[in-house]
């Protein structure tokens, strides 16, 4: 099993948003928020499917992305109480460094916007469509700027 410190030594060292490993493979990713996931989720479902991941923010929106490619191991520098209470009902090993009540959104006036879509979403089945129009949106967004 791969060693979860090692990790997460790497996500800080490169300065990475997010570190994958499953099996002998590692990966390092940089995108903003949940795009990575998003990404691994719909494109490479099987490299998910019992990885350990280091994250340097975790909430309910990631956490169900993870969840839902059945990672089995997660270390978040931040985690949301949402996140955590999924991650746990979802059978995902999960340790951090700060537990939050919320994330908060990149200008620190408010919630997340993902977490708080998300927020009376209680099945995976109900986050999935959430997720994936906030997704949408945003590149949608991004492409026409």
């Amino acid at each position: 099993m791969t060693d979860i410190r090692q990790l997460t030594e790497l996500l800080h060292s490169g300065n990475y948003s997010c570190v994958i490993a499953n099996g002998n493979e590692t990966r390092t990713f940089s995108q903003r928020g949940v795009a990575d996931l998003y990404d691994l989720l719909h494109n490479e479902p099987h490299f998910l499917r019992g990885a350990t991941v280091a994250d340097k923010v975790v909430g309910k929106g990631a956490a169900a992305l993870m969840a839902m490619g059945g990672v089995a191991r997660l270390h978040a520098d931040v985690l949301s109480q949402p996140a955590r209470e999924l991650l746990l009902q979802e059978g995902v090993e999960t340790s951090w460094d700060v537990l939050v009540p919320n994330i908060i959104n990149r200008t620190g006036t408010d919630c997340c916007p993902l977490e708080k879509a998300t927020r009376e979403a209680h099945t995976l089945s109900d986050m999935r469509p959430i997720i994936e129009n906030f997704v949408n949106n945003l590149r949608r967004q991004a492409a026409n700027n």
